[in-house]
């Protein structure tokens, strides 16, 4: 197997390219939001840390279980909010193949009760919450003839009581957006530990989330593949021994297509990942690069790397799915198939490893992996990434309101609404009028405020033919 980069040295050489060379269709930053993604230089002798004013971080560059840390003699019990989605069936999946390790005390949907009605007979929680309280009664009727009837409760309270149930020691949040924040924190406040799946938890709540989660000395374990492959390799860490974090992306939709062609782009070209069929939402982000933009953010906040120590490398082949070096300059990686259940289990068991089959758990085979290659993002092709070290370096406020811009703006590109170089326009101009109200220490209610505000706000932008926004 051969590791090839583009020249040598270039994984440590990745940098800020002068956005002066941005071609005339990225016309971002006219005076306004100001775009930085890398402070000229590096410190030397350093190790990866936070400035003061950030909130602290889930894990301050090593993780390492405490003295007394429980270690579960029968199955763990679990909560899981969003059981119908993609990380709650998967979530499941893993119960199902391991009931002697994890047991299903409440489960939490939005609005698939038919999916959800088997999740119970299957399961046999204890709660139940449907979102939709129009459904409750459909609910009941799918139950009708299941021996172990739960407790049912609607709406976003019923979604509130499985976070927070008694007898669940961990909590995996699978629900999107910020409809997932309230549950989160009512869980944290109870003393659970967050199996994170909900980005918006960190990206919008982080300032929020992080000081509470210390208080209740909760744990926030990462479940997307990326932060729980940096997870893996800090395990064991001794303190200030972080130094640099890399996180991996596959480049999407347009890795191979020149600058000049992205204003011909289509719904159709932005849908057609190389790697992977997923939903329309995060392809979309993949191939703009704001899927990992935002991961930089997260990484922010879950480990306490300022941004200047996180890195953005494109591996087309997605089997690295993130590396961090140390202090001696060496480089630890993990390598996987791309498999969203591993980090979930990971999130469930840790600091256990769980026994996995062969036949459902495929292994990696290092020798049938051909090479596996690595190269700088260009940031031309890719503005999303100077947008997001901006936002996270104004931190606060900021960052919940570029996720909720580029959310909305990646809504108007598939309703063919904007082009597709307009979503970058967007989010930049979102994220210079938030400017004047930024927050810097948010209670949940400024940031559900200003989550609910840029959405608004990028739905009144327009876009004249010629790709320069102005406002409706």
């Amino acid at each position: 197997m051969a590791l090839k980069f583009s020249y040598p040295g270039e994984i440590g050489a990745i940098s800020f390219l002068n956005s002066s060379k941005q071609p005339d269709l990225f016309k971002l930053n006219k005076g306004r939001f100001p775009l930085k993604r890398k402070e000229n230089g590096t410190a030397i002798g350093r190790s990866a840390r936070c400035s003061a004013q950030a909130p602290p971080p889930a894990w301050p560059g090593r993780a390492a279980p405490e003295p007394g840390h429980k270690v579960w003699d029968g199955p763990k019990p679990i909560s899981i909010v969003g059981s119908t989605g993609s990380i709650g069936t998967q979530t499941l999946d893993i119960v199902a193949e391991n009931p002697d390790k994890f047991r299903v005390v409440a489960l939490a949907a939005g609005s698939n009760v038919t999916l959800l009605a088997d999740q119970v007979k299957t399961f046999k929680p204890q709660l139940v919450a449907v979102r939709n309280e129009l459904l409750v009664d459909e609910l009941k009727e799918a139950l009708a003839d299941c021996e172990h009837k739960p407790e049912i409760i609607t709406g976003e309270q019923g979604v509130i009581e499985v976070a927070r149930h008694p007898d669940a020691v961990t909590v995996v949040t699978g629900i999107v957006g910020c409809a997932g924040l309230k549950p989160t924190v009512a869980a944290i406040e109870a003393g659970k530990d967050i199996a994170l799946a909900n980005k918006e938890t960190l990206i919008a709540g982080g300032p929020f989330v992080l000081p509470l989660a210390h208080k209740h000395n909760v744990k926030i374990l990462p479940a997307d593949s990326e932060h729980s492959a940096i997870f893996q390799c800090i395990q064991g860490l001794p303190e200030g021994a972080l130094r640099r974090i890399l996180l991996t992306a596959s480049g999407g939709a347009f890795r191979d297509w020149p600058v000049e062609k992205l204003k011909e782009v289509k719904v159709a070209d932005a849908l057609k990942h190389p790697n992977w069929n997923m939903g329309k939402k995060i392809t979309v982000d993949s191939a703009t690069l704001f899927n990992k933009g935002l991961e930089v953010i997260e990484a922010h906040y879950l480990f306490g790397a300022e941004y200047d120590d996180i890195e953005i490398v494109i591996h087309p082949q997605s089997i690295i799915h993130s590396m961090v070096e140390t202090q001696d300059s060496s480089v630890l990686a993990q390598l996987g198939w791309p498999d969203m259940r591993l980090p979930i289990l990971y999130t469930l068991s840790w600091p256990d490893r769980v026994y996995c089959s062969e036949i459902t758990w495929p292994r990696l085979d290092l020798c049938k992996l051909g090479s596996l290659t690595f190269k700088a993002p260009d940031n031309v092709k890719y503005p999303s990434m100077d947008l997001a070290y901006a936002a996270g370096r104004a931190g606060g406020t900021m960052t919940g309101v570029l996720s909720a811009a580029n959310e909305k703006a990646v809504e108007m590109f598939i309703d063919e609404k904007i082009s597709y170089l307009d979503i970058f326009k967007v989010v930049e101009i979102t994220c210079d009028k938030h400017r004047t109200e930024l927050v810097n220490n948010p209670s949940l209610e400024d940031i559900i405020h200003y989550d609910l505000w840029a959405r608004k706000y990028a739905a009144s932008i327009q876009t004249s033919s010629n790709l320069s926004p102005i406002l409706a």
